[in-house]
């Protein structure tokens, strides 16, 4: 039977039109409009010959927004390639520490979530403060190797994601779905950030050779004026191009998530086995006590990461079990290490480094039991994945107070 007729046949069917125009889209197409001709008082053909024929219009406001984002983009990019060049001349120099480099690329994008979503004063002084405080007590440590400024140095970046956790949340810093968006940015931008610096490594593999062709070396002043401020300004773009909901990574992130959760799960599974095979002992390796560590803190990472790209889905599936257990295994594993630093401590006396480790591996510990209560309780149907969303986006201020103690104190009680 000829599909015009088909169509109009079956117009008080809305399944069979569906089904017919997902089986040959161009063919209906083609055909509709001999229906509409017939018919054009149906509402239900008004209805698909929208469907067919919509074309968005983009209001001049919203035009002028997106070229203003855009814009606010641009300078804000090139400001990051800027000062982080210049950061990194004084960093040669060994005048500053090169910790100091997160401030070239951290306090733009802070900046670019409160352009485009601007705060309350309160919190715009209290970025602006924080940021400026902690560059200003960063660059008054002493340019030693100390353990407790070694100590600042690798909690500084957490205190400021934190802080930048309150850019982009704003006025909405006690909202969780708002705090677990800013978690989806940070592994959609991760994803994204990596994808186009794979292609600058290209870019720059390809021009340093063309380059060598006609017998120059340009490697040393392409690396210090080109990549760097490139590394710096793409940060820039990675998160105006998330913010503005691209694709790429929004699609990507949740089959990574469900593709390295197993992975992850099977893998540390063999290496634990093998651990206990081969007999080592964290208690008295202070090398394997910082691997193990290690694994704790990327087992939570891709814990996180899982969680947030699940979302509300109340269905439970495989990837909620594998899950659970990734956070059995990583509870297990905390409670190892943190035996372990409790023997050390009692055993070598107090330092910072484990003082700030048993800090860390009790904030984990407690963190852990929380989401995996919450877990259980999902699993069980006494609650929905919310629940488990909230032990993780709740605790984050907890690590941000963590990593400012550790910042701000050790040098002082430690030095």
């Amino acid at each position: 039977m000829d599909i015009n007729n088909l169509i109009i046949e079956n117009m008080a069917n809305p399944h069979e039109l569906e089904r017919m125009f997902r089986k040959e889209p161009e063919a209906f197409k083609k055909s509709f409009s001999y229906a509409w001709e017939q018919n054009p008082d149906s509402q239900v053909l008004a209805v698909w010959y929208e469907r067919l024929h919509f074309k968005e219009t983009v209001s001049t406001d919203k035009a002028s927004l997106l070229k203003k984002d855009f814009l606010s983009m641009g300078i804000l990019a090139i400001l990051a390639g800027i000062g982080s060049r210049i950061i990194f001349h004084f960093t040669e120099q060994q005048a500053i520490a090169p910790i100091n480099l997160v401030f070239g690329i951290l306090p733009f994008i802070a900046a670019y979530f409160v352009f485009n979503n601007p705060p309350q004063k309160n919190i715009l002084y209290t970025l602006a403060s924080l940021f400026l405080i902690s560059g200003f007590y960063l660059n008054m440590l002493p340019l030693e190797h100390k353990d407790s400024i070694i100590l600042a140095y690798l909690h500084l970046p957490i205190f400021l994601w934190v802080l930048l956790g309150l850019a982009f949340t704003g006025n909405e810093y006690g909202i969780g779905s708002t705090r677990l968006a800013y978690l989806k940015f940070n592994g959609e931008f991760c994803i994204l950030y990596a994808s186009m610096a794979i292609s600058g490594m290209l870019l720059t593999a390809l021009t340093m050779q063309l380059f060598r062709f006609v017998g120059m070396d340009i490697s040393e002043f392409y690396f210090k004026n080109v990549v760097l401020f490139g590394a710096a300004a793409l940060a820039i773009v990675a998160t105006y191009l998330v913010s503005k909901n691209l694709r790429l990574a929004k699609n990507i992130a949740p089959y990574i998530a469900r593709i390295f959760s197993p992975l992850v799960l099977a893998t540390l599974l063999v290496y634990l086995v093998t651990v206990i095979w081969v007999g080592k002992n964290p208690f008295l390796d202070r090398n394997f006590l910082i691997s193990f560590n290690g694994i704790l803190l990327s087992v939570l990472a891709v814990t996180i990461f899982t969680i947030t790209e699940s979302g509300t889905d109340k269905k439970k599936n495989i990837s909620d079990y594998i899950n659970f257990a990734l956070i059995v295994l990583a509870l297990i594993i905390d409670s190892v290490a943190l035996s372990a630093i409790v023997f050390r401590l009692s055993s070598y006396g107090i330092t910072p480094n484990r003082l700030a480790v048993l800090g860390v591996n009790i904030l984990i510990w407690a963190n852990l039991i929380w989401i995996m209560l919450s877990y259980m309780r999902f699993l069980q149907n006494k609650t929905g994945p919310l629940a488990i969303q909230d032990a993780i986006t709740k605790y984050l201020p907890v690590y941000g107070l963590w990593a400012a103690f550790v910042t701000f104190t050790f040098p002082l009680i430690f030095y």
